[in-house]
């Protein structure tokens, strides 16, 4: 029976055992382990699997237009037009398709989490007394493991014992340094960061041994939570699939009334059913704006491959847009914000506290005497001596505890040969560093004792100190105290170093020579520093209106300090931890997550807590994260952002986009580019919803007419989906527009149709709708040829269009800076030439080829009907004018 009366690291381990019915010696009875595998199965995480292919397949056609247009056909067809229902469907799959292959990656999180658990090295486990090699997955409660530096953690443990043991939990909790573990009981409210009697599965063993017994397996565990709540979560739209979605259903309802009255009122007049249910049909076709979809697609997957282009890889095709309509970035810390290796930032040492970039090789000390501070130098010499990092095989690289490989550069730096110095000073004996002792001791030839360790400890045993000439001097606590304040306040981690006198015989090194009457040599202080360039970034995102908060789980004043230079959250940084926020209401976090751009010590629960308050206060939130521990929030925020290289595989497939770089500085070129995106598509908007809007009103007008329809169901769908996709494609190339990031960000409520967005298309529509009837009516009264008339109002609404293409794109600004530029200016805009070309090729095809003729019922044109074709397009320069006046979509909002 497993029975804990509190968490596993609040208890004491006899406690522990005895919940657990384990022994912390000799481990589970065999056979007691297999009763437990077979009641509570292995120890893996459980998958609970993702959609079928054919079903993600099925949801593309999950739009209220889409399924309107697959019943038109369907309908169509059982009335014996089997063409119309043929092209109807081609237009259906065909933005399936589109939508199948970009969003056609499944979700492999929840496999990936369970690679973070699984390994294929055995571990070593006791049992009944016998050590035994099992694999990972046969590990069950109660079992008794064995630790040793490189191993991954298989399971969560209760540690029972170690010697010198370290954990890399960087993953889960986002400390920036290896962990020293016990096992020592602590709170049961302890953050995780904090329970140094736990190892938890995932993490790595950096140096040292350890035994734990298993508290929990597989779901349970603290990785396996994680992926509970991963698969707990739905799939979040974006603002824009959202805006789609509203625009969709209200754009339905308009079309049905509209295509019940034309049915209707034809009736009335005397036409016939047939005829009226054609026209009808005609209508919802032509209002429908079946190629949008596809658009929306294309432009969507061209800003994927221009971001790639930027080092930022899009997984989730609508995070592009969600990108361009970010209010909020929640940032992890640890290497994303920062480089991810502990840097040695200050000394101090014979009264002096210097930063590093004040050494130089070859000197020691930037006093204004310009003298060697003999204190200094014995200090990084410590540093280097009293140390178990080493250098790689590969050249410049380092091996070992990164606080370790710290101080070896800061020697380094100062001018200090590593092997020349352990020439000079070999090692013959030391005491590892453990976490209860809190210092590590080496002994050099005969001459000396080395001491590195917490402040606190290292002076206590100190009864001097060197000054700048290597004097013994009077212990001066007070000054050292400031030195240790100074750096704190700037999130530094502190390192304090001593030397004794070695016994000229002296072998082996014991504690008693290292417990008094050491001189004191000073102080190192070190941080996991920013990245330059994201110190950039940050103020580039500030200065285009978003928000930039860091949720990392490292120390309060670690985090205060990193924010503080990073320029988050101003001069005054308000910084709360974890455990503030647990005692918080929901209603509370609702209103501080908006005032407090700094939260520490938070647990992987609290970062999904705070990404759902924002969003509930109606941000738009990006996350940022590379850890275990960040994937919930990556997968609930609007847009997750993982880090490529550096980051867990986890994070990486839970997340919307990959920064290949590992740079936050990427984000300000996704954002820009996710604004251009949003941009383009409202120009998409712009030109795409008048031909529908024109084409819809023009036969609702014949039917209140009476006249025959102006153009056929099929004409229409060649002119939305051939035509219009040829032309309007064009727009998503558009490049960036100057001064989009000094803007701020899109209100999260703002309509997709915006009033002057909707005044535009009214004024085109009306134009287009005169335009068709106009040239219909002329042409079928001159000729009486029906197909005649209705091939000139195609060819003439789509010479028009040409013109407002470019008058809406940035052609228009190039021709317009032809005298000072030249030919040079078509370049800003060769897609929109392409579009220009394409279209007039496949127009000539539509009219003047025999078996387009016979297929869409039209006839070929003469060079006088052609050129009555062209004049709307002059016609349409002072529409195009209007239109930009009344809604400047090429512009910055």
């Amino acid at each position: 029976m497993v029975l804990l009366s509190a968490p596993a690291h609040a208890l004491p381990v006899a406690e522990v055992v005895a919940g657990l019915s384990s022994d912390a010696a000799e481990g589970l009875n065999p056979a007691e382990a297999q009763r437990r595998l077979a009641a509570f199965g292995p120890n893996s995480l459980t998958n609970r699997g993702g959609k079928p292919a054919w079903l993600k397949f099925l949801l593309q056609f999950n739009n209220p237009l889409l399924i309107t247009l697959l019943v038109v056909g369907a309908v169509k067809a059982l009335l014996g037009h089997p063409r119309d229902a043929l092209v109807i469907w081609s237009v259906t799959v065909i933005n399936a398709v589109i939508g199948f292959v970009q969003e056609s990656k499944a979700e492999s999180a929840i496999a990936a989490l369970a690679r973070a658990v699984h390994t294929e090295v055995e571990v070593e486990v006791v049992r009944g007394g016998v050590r035994q090699r099992l694999p990972s997955e046969r590990l069950v409660v109660g079992d008794l493991v064995r630790l040793e530096a490189g191993a991954r953690v298989p399971a969560d443990l209760r540690l029972v014992s170690g010697r010198n043991l370290h954990t890399d939990e960087s993953a889960l909790t986002g400390e920036s340094v290896p962990v020293g573990k016990g096992s020592t009981a602590v709170e049961a409210s302890a953050p995780l960061a904090e329970r140094i009697g736990m190892a938890y599965a995932g993490s790595y063993v950096t140096s040292g041994q350890g035994m734990g017994l298993v508290v929990a397996c597989g779901d349970a565990t603290e990785v396996g939570r994680i992926s509970t709540s991963l698969q707990d979560q739905v799939d979040l739209t974006t603002p824009l699939t959202r805006k789609f979605g509203r625009f969709s259903r209200t754009l339905l309802k308009v079309i049905l009334v509209m295509a019940s009255l034309t049915f209707l009122v034809g009736m009335a007049r005397g036409r016939g059913a047939d005829e009226m249910f054609d026209g009808a049909v005609a209508l919802a076709v032509g209002a429908i704006p079946e190629e949008l979809p596809a658009v929306v697609t294309i432009t969507l997957a061209i800003g994927v491959h221009r971001m790639a282009r930027r080092r930022a890889i899009i997984r989730k095709l609508p995070a592009v847009e969600a990108l361009g309509s970010t209010t909020v970035i929640c940032s992890d810390k640890t290497g994303t914000l920062t480089q991810n290796r502990m840097t040695v930032q200050h000394l101090y040492a014979g009264s002096e506290l210097l930063a590093i970039e004040e050494l130089w090789p070859g000197e020691a000390s930037g006093s204004a005497a310009g003298s060697v501070n003999v204190a200094l130098q014995e200090t990084l010499l410590a540093g280097l001596l009293c140390n178990d990092a080493r250098p790689s095989s590969r050249e410049g690289l380092l091996v070992g505890d990164p606080t370790e490989t710290a101080l070896l550069v800061a020697a380094r730096e100062a001018g200090i040969d590593r092997q020349v110095a352990l020439d000079r000073h070999p090692r013959r004996d030391a005491i590892p560093f453990e976490s209860e002792q809190q210092f590590m001791a080496t002994l050099h030839g005969s001459e000396r004792i080395l001491l590195k360790g917490s402040v606190e400890v290292v002076l206590g045993r100190c009864s001097r100190q060197l000054d700048g000439e290597g004097r013994p001097q009077p212990l001066d606590r007070r000054a050292i105290e400031a030195a240790v304040a100074a750096m704190a306040a700037r999130g530094e981690r502190v390192l304090a170093f001593a030397i004794g006198q070695a016994h000229p015989t002296q072998q082996r090194l014991e504690h008693h020579h290292v417990a008094a009457d050491l001189n004191f040599l000073g102080l190192q202080g070190m941080l996991d520093p920013p990245r330059p360039e994201a110190i950039l970034a940050v103020a580039a995102c500030q200065a285009a209106g978003i928000t930039v908060k860091m949720i990392t789980g490292d120390h309060l004043e670690t985090a205060r300090a990193i924010a503080r230079e990073m320029g988050i959250g101003g001069a005054e940084v308000e910084a709360i931890d974890g455990r503030q926020l647990e005692a918080m209401a929901a209603d509370g976090i609702a209103e501080l997550v908006d005032r407090v751009d700094v939260f520490a010590r938070v647990a992987p629960a609290q970062k999904l807590q705070l990404v759902q308050a924002l969003q509930a206060n109606g941000e738009v939130v990006a996350m940022t994260g590379d850890g275990v521990n960040d994937a919930p929030a990556l997968k609930q925020a609007d847009i997750g952002i993982a880090m490529g290289a550096g980051g867990t595989e986890v994070a990486r497939e839970a997340a919307d986009m990959l920064l290949t770089d590992d740079n936050f500085a990427t984000i300000e070129a996704a954002v820009e580019e996710g604004r251009t995106v949003y941009l383009n598509l409202r120009k998409t908007l712009a030109f795409v919803l008048p031909v529908n809007g024109g084409a819809s009103m023009t036969i609702l007008l014949g039917a209140l007419l009476g006249t025959p329809l102006p153009v056929t169901a099929l004409q229409v769908l060649w002119l939305n989906m051939i035509t219009s996709l040829t032309m309007s494609i064009a727009l998503a190339f558009e490049p960036i527009v100057p001064g989009l990031m000094q803007q701020p960000p899109r209100p999260p409520d703002q309509p997709l149709l915006t009033g002057g967005l909707i005044r535009r298309v009214l004024v085109v529509s009306l134009f287009n709708w005169a335009l068709i009837f106009g040239l219909f009516f002329w042409s079928e009264r001159r000729s009486g040829d029906l197909a005649l008339a209705r091939t000139m109002a195609v060819q003439g609404l789509v010479l028009a269009h040409l013109v407002y293409l470019v008058s809406i794109s940035q052609l228009s600004s190039a021709l317009l800076a032809l005298p000072r530029l030249g030919w040079r200016a078509l370049a800003q805009a060769p897609a929109v030439l392409l579009a220009i070309a394409g279209t007039i090729t496949v127009q000539w095809i539509f009219s003047q080829t025999e078996w387009m003729n016979r297929f869409f019922d039209t006839a070929a044109l003469d060079p006088g009907d052609l050129l009555i074709c062209a004049l709307p397009m002059l016609l349409m320069l002072p529409v195009a004018w209007l239109g930009e006046r009344l809604d400047p979509t090429d512009r910055p909002e």
